[in-house]
């Protein structure tokens, strides 16, 4: 399922291939780096940038000997090098490598992942101004409110995901840090701006201060950020699915012809797309508190963080990639019914309009806030029992129809009044963009 939406090469990001890739591409700019500073002779960083490669089968074998996947990786890298490798990881310790290789494999994963944010920006603007004035009823508590249009909620969601990718690209830029500081982050072997020249050929800063790994507040920083994307994401999901409800059908999830939606019932047309998204998210979100666990490690590092990182890691950015793509094509592709909204938004004989009913009543200036709202209410409450039109109600009401004329009568049941403000809204989420659609 997840493969469909995912694209090939962000698991090929997280694959052991590709992890041990980066581990070499990280030593050959060590050693080249070194080379220049004339800790390493010229010739071995030649030879090494040559014949460095290794075989997967063979780290494995040997790790299975050793216990240790650095020691695994070098010593076939080795083999394949010869005399020359003695000066492969000179310097270095193992987090040297990982982390910085790590860094490199996030690096790549967050292009992915922000040009995913970018997508459902862009197809969130779209609809929105496709719908920015069509009129549907608010709800709060799930209960009709007053008026909106949909273009308003989708434009709502999109200032939302515009933060989220400000957020994501924060979060990214704290993580395309490396480290070269040794064994305890004292730089004992190689001197500080060795491993900023070391980064800079890998395209990334160095760490200011580290231990013998990278502090991993980045980490959790990095993973809650995917959270409260995928938490974003979910809040679309619950909505569609509300509007989706057969007592509401204001908007549902694409159903092509062949789709079948209950073994049992052939009427289903269920949200199984906003239901996946909705799981998924709780994944994503379990995983940002185990990266808050492993900001604490004892003394200068253990490898506690380790074999978590192997998980969340590759599991939230895979799920991130997942859960964009099939969030962007569920609004791409969203059925929406303007006639039901305004179905529904007139369904109650106007109610959602007690409350500018109730602002008029007050500006006549004969009643106090308290009579008017009592007097409103009264109305609102025998039309909700009684299943009575609330407008005929107060038109006929004499306390209402004394202070308030005909035309007033009229105009606090505008709708073209209640969301006289839309243009200027939008113009505040999409600025100038608002122009070029009218």
């Amino acid at each position: 399922m997840i493969a469909r939406y995912t694209r090939p090469e962000m698991g090929r990001i997280w694959s052991e291939e590709n992890k041990f890739r980066q581990w070499l591409a990280v030593e050959v700019a060590a050693t080249e780096t070194l080379a220049k500073a004339g800790l390493v002779p010229e010739q071995a960083a030649k030879t090494i940038r040559q014949k460095a490669d290794f075989d997967l089968g063979r780290i494995q074998q040997i790790e299975a000997e050793v216990k240790h996947d650095v020691i695994a990786f070098t010593t076939a890298v080795a083999e394949k090098i010869g005399p020359e490798s003695r000066w492969l990881h000179f310097g270095l310790t193992s987090n040297d490598v990982v982390d910085t290789a790590q860094a490199l494999q996030v690096r790549a994963a967050s292009e992915i992942i922000r040009e995913d944010l970018q997508r459902l920006r862009d197809v969130l603007r779209r609809r929105a101004f496709e719908f920015q004035h069509t009129p549907m009823v608010g709800r709060t508590h799930g209960m009709h409110a007053e008026p909106i249009t949909f273009g308003l909620k989708l434009a709502n969601w999109y200032a939302e995901i515009v933060r989220g990718l400000a957020r994501f690209e924060r979060a990214a830029e704290e993580m395309r840090v490396g480290k070269f500081s040794g064994a305890v982050g004292t730089f004992a072997h190689l001197d500080p701006e060795l491993e900023e020249k070391i980064c800079a050929r890998l395209g990334l800063e160095a760490a200011p201060i580290s231990s013998q790994v990278i502090q991993r507040d980045r980490h959790a920083n990095y993973l809650a950020t995917l959270a409260v994307i995928a938490s974003s994401l979910e809040k679309i999901a619950v909505e569609i699915r509300h509007l989706q409800r057969t007592e509401v059908r204001e908007a549902e999830e694409y159903f092509s012809a062949k789709q079948k939606g209950s073994s049992a019932m052939p009427h289903k047309r269920n949200p199984v797309t906003c239901e996946q998204i909705g799981g998924l998210a709780r994944v994503v979100r379990s995983n940002a508190q185990a990266a808050l666990e492993n900001v604490a490690l004892w003394h200068e590092r253990d490898i506690s963080h380790s074999s978590v990182e192997r998980i969340i890691l590759p599991d939230s950015t895979i799920l991130a990639d997942y859960l964009l793509a099939k969030t962007a094509n569920l609004i791409d592709t969203l059925v929406v019914y303007p006639e039901r909204m305004k179905r529904n938004l007139e369904s109650t004989g106007g109610l959602v309009f007690s409350g500018q009913l109730l602002l008029d009543l007050v500006e006549s200036g004969t009643l106090s806030r308290e009579d008017a709202y009592r007097i409103v209410q009264r109305n609102a409450m025998q039309a909700w029992q009684n299943g009575g039109n609330f407008r005929e109600l107060v038109q006929a009401d004499p306390e209402i129809a004394s202070r308030v004329s005909r035309q007033q009568m009229e105009r606090a049941f505008d709708l073209r009044r209640q969301l006289r403000n839309v243009d200027k809204i939008f113009a505040r989420v999409f600025g100038e963009e608002v122009r070029s659609e009218k």
